[in-house]
Formats: C-alpha cells, structure tokens, sequence
C-alpha cells in the first residue's frame, strides 16, 4: 500500500491539484469568447485568494488575452463546442483549448499588410511553452503563462510587493 501525504485540511495532493483546475464546456455562440476570459479571470482569482499562489495582473491580463485567441480560433474554425481547461502547473497557468477542427493552426509569416489573424503568433510571443496536439477527434492547443513576471511585480489585488 502507497501512503500518501495529507494537507493540514486532510486533502490529498491530487485533491489540492483538482481544486486549481477548472474546465468548461463552452457552446460556440457568440458570448462564449467574453464568457470564457470571465471564467479565466475568475479562476486566477480564486487561486490567490483560496491557495495564497500570488498572481500578477500581467499574468491575469495575459490568460485573459490567451484564452480570448483560443476561444476566437476556435469559434471562428471548428464546427460545434469548445472546451477549456485552466490549471496550476507549479508557477504556470495552463490554457488548454480543444476543439472539434483536426486541422492544425499553423502561424503565418509577417505581413505588415494583413489584417487581423495574427492571434496564434501572439499566443506563441506571451506564453512560456505551447503545444498543438491532434486528438482522434479535433486538436488540442495548450498556452503555459508564468504566474509571477519580475520579483518585485503587484500581486492582483494588492498593492507593489
């Protein structure tokens, strides 16, 4: 038999992890983009304030935007709902978008001319890691964004450190 370790609350650590995870169906109309970085938002805000992990507005502004680019391609690309999961991978957010389009998105070179479009290319400047993954239905794209920036920067909520 495994022991395996209890928090002072008597939650085991994959009790802990499920609790800084949050996934959503999301229906595709046209509120699901503000729904989802409302939710995104709401689950940073919860990780602070129930687990004491400090979140910096840029990080709060960064998942908002990321999920934002997800959630648009995905809509825009892919026939029927999405899926979104947010979680604590150590000091990183984990944006993770599943939709049904098996297509892989693939960045386009610059174009100062183009219009629009450019939201893969932003996802991959701001995240610290991203993956696409085809899945036997659809594709799986995941965002990691750092928690913290510079060691000195506000926590959300609270004044400078």
């Amino acid at each position: 038999m495994e022991t395996v370790p209890v928090g002072e609350d008597g939650a085991t650590p994959d009790d802990q992890a499920q609790r800084m995870q949050a996934t959503v169906a999301l229906d595709g109309d046209g509120t699901c983009i503000a729904q989802a970085r409302h939710l995104a938002a709401e689950f940073l805000g919860r990780v602070q304030a129930e687990h004491g992990l400090p979140v910096s507005q840029r990080a709060m502004d960064l998942t908002q935007l990321v999920v934002s680019e997800l959630v648009t391609n995905a809509r825009k690309y892919a026939p029927g709902p999405v899926l979104m999961d947010l979680r604590i991978v150590g000091t990183l957010v984990e944006v993770v978008v599943w939709d049904s389009e098996p297509e892989l998105p693939i960045a386009r070179a610059a174009d100062v001319g183009r219009v629009g479009q450019h939201g893969l290319e932003i996802v991959m400047a701001v995240a610290q890691r991203f993956e696409v993954q085809r899945e036997p239905v659809g594709k799986r794209i995941s965002a990691r964004i750092a928690l913290m920036g510079d060691p000195g920067e506000a926590v959300t909520g609270s004044g400078p450190l």
